[in-house]
């Protein structure tokens, strides 16, 4: 494990924090965490309702928990199966990087460079505002993109393999984030999202 590959820095001129750490893990250590989310993840596709069809996304997702959280995005609902633990320490090891507690986290496969996702801001009412977002990636390398919803401007990243990346503060009040699709890539990606939902949102049943 390597603390850090390169030096922390925020990515954004103004209006939030989004500090990419670089690679947090060796590549042998990002290996085994990229075979192991493969083999163990309850991946599945997600179904959403477009121009009054329902579509099956290309893109693979699952999302974890401490307790049965009910999130909804994209007109989606899941609720957060528990921890394995491949999550849990990579969880624990994002809070020690960033300072904060996560209670939960969406899983993403993008089998190659045709998918991606679309502009989007990490909003949602069922997250504790102004938490922390912190993101690894593995697998591809894949670039990602901020842009500021007023000035337009924008910035991007590449995810490294085995790579940490925090999104805090006002970040998703002002900028909308994206993963750009690209023919360059043909190997797939695994990113995991770790986040604070509000206690509320638990599904009792």
């Amino acid at each position: 494990m390597n603390l850090f590959d390169s030096e922390p820095r925020n990515i954004l001129p103004y209006d939030g924090e989004t500090i990419y750490y670089g690679k947090v893990l060796d590549r042998p250590t990002a290996d085994t965490c990229f075979d192991r989310l493969i083999e163990n993840i309850e991946w599945r596709h997600d179904e959403v309702m477009m121009f009054g069809r329902k579509i099956t996304t290309a893109r693979e997702t699952a999302w974890y928990g401490d307790k049965p959280y009910r999130y909804v995005y994209s007109g989606i609902g899941r609720v957060a199966l528990p921890w394995t633990q491949e999550i849990r320490k990579l969880k624990e090891l994002a809070e020690k990087i960033c300072g904060e507690p996560f209670n939960s986290c969406l899983l993403n496969l993008y089998h190659d460079g045709s998918q991606g996702m679309a502009w989007h801001s990490d909003n949602e009412s069922t997250l504790e505002p102004g938490a922390a977002i912190a993101s690894f990636s593995f697998g591809a390398e894949r670039k990602f993109s901020l842009k500021h919803n007023d000035s337009k401007q924008s910035v991007s990243v590449v995810l490294e393999h085995g790579g940490l990346l925090v999104m805090r503060g006002s970040t998703q009040d002002y900028w909308k984030h994206c993963l750009p699709k690209t023919k360059k890539v043909t190997r797939p990606r695994i990113n995991l999202t770790f986040r604070r939902m509000k206690p509320t949102v638990v599904c009792l049943g």
